[in-house]
């Protein structure tokens, strides 16, 4: 297994394409709400990514994807399909999910948002699932393991009574979209590869109000529960440092100062 270790260069340019993403994210945040449909935010994001950044989304055509962005609304876990017939109702939580690639490189990041209220359960599991990412970012370093983030998401998770989807995982990303190596969400403390500084990968655990158990629905891409209950996910791509991690997809409405690099 051949992990890429990225040179300074290298790292200068995943984050720029990993803060362009950020960016959309940001850019598309005032139109997640009650009344706007999945399909009008993939064509702003379109817009935004091939007009005002003269980048290129990565999802589109991506072995056949046909749009900008996956929108995965309620039990929709992962790759849930932009459609203008789909409009945004309160009490929906959505991930958005989206890649940028600038100059050969690439910036992953999704983020949840709960239109109008939301339920308890809505705010408990997207919460957590946030909650699991930071975990799963806190012990990323030179000489961790694989295994270790793993294991510190379930810490997160399984006492929340959540569980964890297992057939979907983070994954190496540099200058392919995917590569390794395959970042799992559930693990054991000092197992797997061990990390070396300028790794790059992303971190994403999708988290099920019920069963870990999906199933693809017959457009080949969209994901759901098995049991129709809620998901949640939140996506950072890192670059592994000496003590910690370089976060390429920070937005600047978070707080990531906990973060050693």
């Amino acid at each position: 297994m051949s992990i890429p270790i990225l040179t300074n260069d290298e790292i200068t340019k995943m984050k720029i394409a990993g803060q362009l993403a950020a960016e959309v994210l940001q850019v598309l945040d005032p139109y997640v709400k009650a009344g706007i449909s999945t399909g009008f935010l993939d064509d702003l994001a379109y817009k935004h990514i091939t007009e005002v950044q003269h980048a290129i989304p990565a999802c589109l055509n991506y072995k056949g994807y046909p749009f900008t962005l996956c929108t995965s609304i309620n039990h929709v876990v992962c790759h849930g399909m932009p459609d203008h017939q789909r409009i945004l109702k309160d009490g929906d939580i959505i991930n958005i999910d989206v890649t940028v690639i600038k100059d050969g490189y690439y910036g992953d990041t999704s983020a949840m948002w709960i239109i109008g209220e939301g339920s308890v359960m809505a705010k408990r599991i997207c919460d957590t699932a946030q909650k699991a990412l930071y975990a799963g970012m806190s012990v990323v370093k030179n000489g961790a393991r694989l295994g270790d983030i793993g294991a510190a998401i379930q810490k997160v998770v399984e006492p929340e009574r959540f569980s964890i989807v297992r057939e979907f995982c983070g994954h190496g990303i540099s200058k392919e979209f995917h590569c390794e190596p395959q970042v799992l969400h559930y693990g054991k403390q000092g197992t797997g590869i061990e990390l070396k500084t300028g790794m790059a990968f992303t971190i994403e655990p999708m988290i099920n109000q019920g069963v870990w158990q999906t199933k693809i629905m017959k457009d080949g891409w969209t994901a759901i529960t098995k049991d129709r209950k809620l998901s949640a996910q939140w996506e950072h791509t890192l670059i592994v440092t000496d003590n910690g991690c370089i976060v390429t997809t920070a937005r600047p409405d978070e707080d990531l100062s906990w973060v050693k690099q």
